[in-house]
């Protein structure tokens, strides 16, 4: 297994060949299984999809004998709440972003540092917490897992020239409005613009209030503010009522994102919504995690088979909303087997005595896949999956 430095990057430019893939989901809800058996990278990045009697396999620094198993995009969760490193004072946890690893997630996007002791409320302080947090996370990539960080919680009293600071300083992402005390759709929609006028992106928090000192905000603020994001629409944990949440799937336009910390009523209901209009491309998912719930590593791939299995559609389909969705969605290079983008995947199978037949089979069934082998930026990060149920078969790193 190849190591990461310390920016979590290969030490040297690399090239991967993972060969004999069995089934080859892209991530792209458009066109989901790809006619391909092998994938090439360079440096960290795809160079090359297909058969492997068409692709350049020599010179290889790591090849992948896959086994015949499934290589999908690595996943991405789109809603957590980081704090230091690995450890997570809302559960006293070290090592939850790893554990994460180990159910095929490698992106993560923080939704705001909210658990942090003593979270500063004054400007000056969220914005020096949410630089640092940016920086630091940018520095340290638990297992290779890349965490976009540094989500300010914004707060009654900042300006547009807030938000070009934050901006200039590398901040791309803000915390989920209404964790704050902006609560009322006028104030939150003229920051969200700032925001986005620098090219910052925003969430906003959905349903009932999840912490102390956050509160309903229902779909008329939702509305109101416009956010890139609408914060787990099936509540974190408390969901709106139905008839919101279909007026919000109507219409917004923007991401809808269902989170594993969630109403699974809710989070079928939108999905269903979302289908009935053919909306299924504004999927995205999270997990919510860490929070009073605890952390769920394997929260992606269960929204996955929960999605697939009650709400009765493809699991390649499924697999795209945590992948190809998110990374459209969120302006990532990553969520697609396609040239050009980051070379991070998770391969899977079915799990051992599944009753399906083959991994997609077994997630459209309800059972969770065995992942046995994450890579990112080209380079190994985990084997075998010490979280998932074993997978059947499992892939095997071969000499260069």
């Amino acid at each position: 297994m190849m190591a990461h430095d310390e920016s979590g990057k290969a030490a040297n430019p690399s090239k991967l060949v993972i060969r004999n893939i069995g089934l080859l989901l892209s991530g792209d809800i458009d066109r989901p299984i790809l006619d391909a058996d092998t994938v090439v990278a360079v440096a960290g990045r795809i160079e090359a999809v297909g058969k492997e009697k068409d692709t350049d396999t020599s010179h290889a620094t790591t090849t992948i004998d896959a086994k015949g198993t499934v290589l999908a995009p690595g996943l991405i969760d789109s809603h957590v709440h980081p704090v230091c490193g690995d450890w997570t004072p809302r559960q006293n946890q070290v090592g939850w972003i790893d554990s994460c690893l180990h159910g095929g997630v490698t992106t993560m996007i923080s939704a705001g540092e909210v658990h942090t002791p003593g979270r500063p409320k004054d400007i000056i302080g969220l914005k020096a917490m949410a630089i640092t947090a940016q920086r630091t996370f940018q520095g340290f990539r638990p297992g290779g897992v890349k965490i976009y960080a540094g989500a300010p919680v914004i707060e009654h009293g900042m300006g547009e020239d807030d938000f070009k600071e934050l901006a200039a300083a590398g901040v791309k992402i803000l915390g989920e409005v209404g964790l704050g005390s902006v609560k009322d759709g006028k104030t939150a929609k003229q920051m969200v613009a700032w925001a986005r006028k620098y090219g910052i992106q925003s969430t906003i928090h959905t349903g009932g209030p999840s912490i102390p000192g956050s509160s309903l905000i229902d779909k008329d603020m939702v509305l109101e503010t416009d956010a890139d994001v609408v914060g787990h629409i099936n509540g974190g944990h408390t969901a709106l009522p139905d008839d919101q949440i279909v007026a919000l799937c109507e219409r917004s336009s923007r991401a809808l994102e269902i989170v594993h910390n969630g109403n699974e009523r809710a989070a079928l209901l939108t999905m269903r919504t979302a289908k009935e209009l053919k909306r299924l491309s504004r999927l995205i998912l999270g997990t919510d995690s860490p929070a009073g719930s605890g952390v769920q590593p394997l929260g992606i791939i269960r929204v996955i088979s929960m999605l697939s299995s009650l709400g009765e559609i493809p699991a390649e389909i499924a697999i795209c909303f945590a992948t190809g969705n998110t990374a459209r969605m969120r302006n990532l290079e990553c969520g697609l087997i396609a040239p050009g983008r980051e070379a991070s995947f998770v391969l899977m199978d079915k799990a051992q005595h599944s009753a399906g037949k083959t991994l997609l089979d077994s997630v459209q069934k309800g059972d969770l896949p065995g992942i046995g082998m994450v890579v990112i930026d080209g380079v190994v990060s985990a084997l075998r999956s010490r979280n998932t149920p074993p997978a059947t078969k499992v892939p095997e790193v071969m000499a260069g």
